[in-house]
């Protein structure tokens, strides 16, 4: 069977992309393939300085790319909608592929700009809005996509709705599976009310598998534990690096065969590691009820429009 590789991406001048979280990790892995591709390419990113420094590594990478740089703290709600504005801009309307990568795992108890738990309200909310802020730059040129990354942590996830908020006890690694459980569940519903509204837009997921990035030391920093992080460091000779993980990503975004709704990861090792695949989602993922009650929460808790679709 053909693994599918970089060189497998198609041409895509012409075309626009949004990475979230492009400063680092598979963000950064997933911008640069883009560019070097032909997309013009947005770097969304929550800290400018590092913002800047992925920009200027892409334009070294990738000289002849139109590559461009907007701030966006998914955690801070009023930032997000500005943030959706500064997009429009930067893409003169036009948007074929929008990629909600940007996440943060396993933190002690933190809260968003608006009080949200940090780990929902960044990787599922933050997204939520974006996405929804975006839809009007969605599919306006031919086919568009948005891409939404999960994790196998999906599996082991539950949305509990008497504690989206983490006001009745806090587990940092529940509260991470129930964000990427929604990351899934979001991108369900989004594709069922984008076949009902007939627009010329997918949405995917796709997780990474075991990647090596700094996602897994942003929670030790906050705690003060340093020996977690640097136990988090030495785990990295289990894991593929952040350009194999970056490919399910990149699968998702440009294979021509893919189908809304559809969900990819590694292929070998329990979907740890290897070419992208199809991947397993969890039973809970494919709750369409889970998915509407979970949509209607989020149209409340953000005070987005959820009918833009």
């Amino acid at each position: 069977m053909h693994s599918w590789t970089l060189d497998d991406m198609p041409d895509l001048s012409g075309t626009t992309a949004v990475v979230t979280g492009a400063n680092s990790g598979i963000g950064a892995v997933t911008a640069l393939a883009l560019a070097r591709s032909g997309a013009r390419t947005v770097l969304a990113c929550r800290d400018p300085e590092r913002g800047r420094r992925a920009l200027d590594a892409v334009r070294r990478a990738a000289p002849r790319s139109d590559t461009r740089l907007v701030r966006l703290d998914l955690a801070d709600l009023s930032d997000v909608a500005e943030a959706a504005e500064r997009i429009a801009k930067e893409t003169d309307g036009r948007l074929d592929l929008l990629v909600n990568n940007a996440g943060v795992m396993a933190l002690p108890m933190l809260r968003t700009a608006d009080g949200f738990e940090m780990q929902f309200g960044t990787n599922h909310l933050g997204h939520f809005a974006l996405t929804l802020h975006l839809m009007p730059l969605l599919g306006t040129a031919g086919p568009s996509r948005v891409v939404t990354l999960s994790s196998l942590a999906h599996r082991v996830g539950r949305i509990d709705f008497d504690n989206l908020n983490a006001e009745r006890g806090y587990d940092k690694w529940r509260a991470y599976a129930q964000s990427k459980l929604a990351n899934l569940l979001f991108t369900a519903e989004l594709q069922r009310r984008l076949e009902a509204a007939d627009k010329d837009v997918l949405a995917l997921a796709a997780h990474p598998g075991l990647a090596a990035t700094d996602l897994g030391q942003a929670g030790p920093r906050l705690a003060g534990r340093t020996w977690a992080a640097k136990l988090e460091r030495m785990t990295r000779i289990y894991t593929q690096p952040a350009s194999a993980g970056a490919l399910p990503t990149l699968y998702a975004a440009t294979l021509p065969a893919a189908l809304g709704g559809s969900y990819y990861g590694p292929r070998l090792l329990a979907e740890t590691r290897g070419a992208p695949a199809p991947a397993r989602m969890s039973a809970r993922a494919q709750d369409m009820s889970t998915a509407l009650a979970l949509w209607q929460e989020s149209v409340c808790l953000t005070g987005v429009a959820g009918d833009v679709i």
